[in-house]
């Protein structure tokens, strides 16, 4: 059967296949027999077991044709400016509430209300910054941005 990939967990290796069929089929990365792996958008030629696909091999023309006009996503978040901010406004939780994290934001200017907790903000604040700037751009994308198509 032919279909086209609709997904695919970054972590797992997990995803789903849409069937000629209309039916959807779940793969695992064991699942993949050719020397490409899944792409989200890819053309893909497979075997059925129930609601599974296996034996699963890329069509030699799909190189991910779906995807590949869609402009790509911009993002509103830079991972320098949160370390800026989470270096110099880090006990009141700025940088938490740039990056949508709002209820640890809420949380560090709470604590900041009492000494011990100023002391435990700046702590957190001063961690948040070296994680920002150690973190790679791709890995700070996964987590904090949100996407807005151009």
């Amino acid at each position: 059967m032919r279909g086209q990939v609709l997904g695919v967990d970054r972590t797992s290796g997990e995803g789903q296949i849409s069937g000629e069929d209309g039916q959807r089929y779940s793969f695992r990365p064991d699942d993949w027999s050719g020397e490409k792996g899944p792409a989200v958008g890819a053309r893909v030629d497979f075997a059925t077991e129930g609601a599974r696909a296996l034996r699963i091999f890329r069509l030699p023309d799909s190189d991910t044709v779906a995807v590949a006009h869609r402009p790509p996503a911009s993002s509103d978040r830079n991972k320098y400016v949160a370390a800026l901010l989470a270096f110099f406004l880090g006990t009141l939780g700025i940088h938490r509430f740039y990056l949508g994290r709002n209820g640890s934001a809420v949380l560090m200017i709470v604590l900041t209300i009492t000494v011990v907790g100023i002391l435990v903000t700046s702590i957190w604040a001063f961690i948040d910054t070296v994680r920002y700037l150690i973190m790679s751009d791709a890995e700070f994308e996964h987590r904090y941005a949100r996407h807005y198509p151009r």
